[in-house]
């Protein structure tokens, strides 16, 4: 039981390194292996391999165990040499404290010594987000917590500071991706089917429900692609059958292979309405092409969300037909991918061949090593 608990901490604090998450940043550290590096885990660096990640409470226990600190995110100097960061932090814990209400900006001010404008301003560009953005995610995490627990709905509300149903019911859709009745069931009377094949990429995991695709998972293991879906709709009615569906597996199957450039399948995801918009944009990329997070937060008419597209991106529920492979970095570099990055690369060098093949007959296909396309706006960045 107790090396259970373990293992769900650890996939946690995992999906709070993919997402780079802002509301756990000084919580845990994060060491690699493969590079003897620890870092905070909200470090913009690439995402490493889950395999070779290790977790830390602290920069003391990381460093005793042989890693030595990111020179990118320094995790070593959390509380030391920068005052306002010293004061940002004080901010952010006692928003921890207030568990029953989102501070004002004017009490986060006076229980720090700045004003209202300052620290707005230096609380977004050292968290990332804004003070109340920042409470509220919090707010939003405790409530799911006591929702998936099994807590009973409206003292959950009223325990986490929302005040009242209505306040709530009206954010559900953003926060929630549902209503927190069908949040707390955690896909309870849902039928879901999924059959899992071998492919080029290792194993394809499609589960189904009667509404359209629910999930797309790529892995090492069928077994652990398994349990990531039961862990994921707990209390849903889950069975296995390769029958079922089998013209959209294996249309998944045939794009895996290149023999497809387009999947037009119905899709039946949970998720934000802004994760939800950039699912969508992420669809109208044409095949072969790529985009960076600027060039998504951009098309959404939201400049300033980029951190939030590229959580939209690791949040994606259905790989492959919500293309989140074709999205990188603005200089150009991959960037992350939940499913690994080996076959991120994989599958956009094959697309790129692909391209170059259908728009060119008489070019040659350039070699696995070629550098991949950039979308417009790269060669300036």
């Amino acid at each position: 039981m107790q090396l259970q608990q373990t293992q769900l901490l650890s996939e946690t604090l995992w999906e709070a390194v993919l997402n780079r998450d802002p509301t756990i940043d000084g919580k845990f550290f994060y060491g690699v292996r493969s590079t003897g590096v620890y870092c905070r885990p909200i470090c913009p660096s690439r995402r490493p391999n889950r395999n070779q990640v290790c977790f830390f409470q602290s920069p003391q226990e990381a460093e005793i165990a042989g890693f030595r600190a990111c020179k990118r995110c320094q995790p070593q100097s959390e509380t030391v040499s920068n005052p306002a960061k010293v004061k940002v932090l004080a901010a952010c814990r006692y928003i921890e404290t207030q568990v029953d209400h989102i501070p004002t900006l004017s009490e986060l001010c006076s229980e720090v010594g700045m004003s209202p404008s300052y620290l707005q301003r230096i609380f977004k560009q050292i968290i990332g987000v804004s003070p109340f953005q920042y409470a509220d995610a919090l707010r939003s995490q405790r409530l799911k917590q006591r929702l998936q627990s099994g807590e009973e709905i409206a003292q959950a509300i009223y325990d986490t500071g929302y005040g009242s149903s209505s306040r709530l019911y009206e954010k559900a859709p953003k926060q929630l991706g549902m209503t927190p009745k069908n949040y707390r069931q955690a896909g309870k009377t849902i039928s879901i089917v999924y059959a899992i094949a071998p492919c080029p990429l290792g194993y394809l995991l499609v589960a189904t429900t009667e509404k359209g695709i629910c999930a797309v998972k790529l892995g090492d293991e069928a077994d652990k692609l398994e349990h990531t879906l039961i862990k994921e709709f707990n209390q849903a009615d889950i069975v296995r059958d390769d029958q079922t569906h089998k013209e959209w597996i294996q249309a998944i199957l045939d794009f895996i292979a290149g023999d497809e450039t387009h999947l037009d399948l119905p899709l039946d995801v949970r998720g934000t309405a802004f994760q939800k918009q950039v699912w969508q944009v992420l669809q109208k990329i044409p095949y072969g092409e790529t985009r960076t997070y600027t060039d998504i937060a951009r098309d959404l008419a939201k400049p300033q969300a980029v951190r939030a597209v590229g959580n939209a991106c690791g949040a994606n529920p259905t790989a492959l037909i919500v293309p989140c492979h074709r999205v990188l970095r603005s200089d150009g570099s991959l960037g992350g991918y939940h499913w690994g990055i080996e076959r991120k690369q994989k599958l956009l060098v094959q697309e790129s061949e692909r391209g170059i093949r259908d728009s060119s007959p008489q070019s040659p296909v350039p070699s696995p090593h070629s550098p991949l396309p950039f979308s417009k706006d790269d060669s300036n960045t």
